[in-house]
Order: C-alpha cells, then structure tokens, then sequence
C-alpha cells in the first residue's frame, strides 16, 4: 500500500501526490461520484445536504481544497468544481474496489 498517514494533522499521503485529511477525502470522493452520476460538478448546497453541515461549513472545504491544489474552479462559474486527485487515491473508490477506467 502507498500510503502513510501523518500522526500530527491526520493526513494522507500517496505517493506523488497530494497529501488530504480523511474528511477531505471524502469530499473529493463526494464530487467525483456526484460528477459521475449527474454529469455536473455538485453546488456547495448538494455537498451541505449531504454531509448535514452549514453552508460556511461546505464553503470553507472547497476552499481549503482548492487552496491545497486538490480541485479546480473557476470564478463566478456555477457548478465548476474540477478534480485534480487521481480518481484512485480517492477513499470511497478504495473502499468499492472501483475501476476508475469504468463508467460508474
């Protein structure tokens, strides 16, 4: 397994890639599936309800994920979240044992 987890800040780090903590993992595995599913990037108000968290919240996750370089966006564009994490670092896709190279 390439992966080691940092004790301090709980993130993870694959090799020759970014580091994310395990809250922003599924995060990033949220927008990969939802992007799949609906052939959109989710708004921030699809990623409130589904983690049951504030808009402020959601807000300051995408962010802080743009900020370290694991999405794109662009300004004043609806539904633009872009992911630049391998589909197969994400968690969820660990998790299923997901071909990222099949169609969900």
């Amino acid at each position: 397994m390439n992966q080691q987890m940092s004790q301090k800040s709980g993130a993870t780090e694959h090799a020759g890639r970014q580091a994310f903590t395990d809250k922003q993992g599924q995060y990033l595995a949220f927008i990969y599936v939802y992007s799949h599913m609906f052939r959109q990037a989710p708004a921030e108000a699809d990623m409130q309800r589904h983690f049951r968290v504030s808009p402020p919240s959601v807000h300051q996750m995408v962010v802080t994920l743009e900020r370290n370089g694991l999405i794109r966006r662009q300004p004043g564009v609806a539904r633009s979240i872009q992911l630049l994490v391998a589909p197969e670092a994400l968690p969820i896709l660990k998790w299923l044992e997901i071909n990222s190279s099949k169609s969900l």
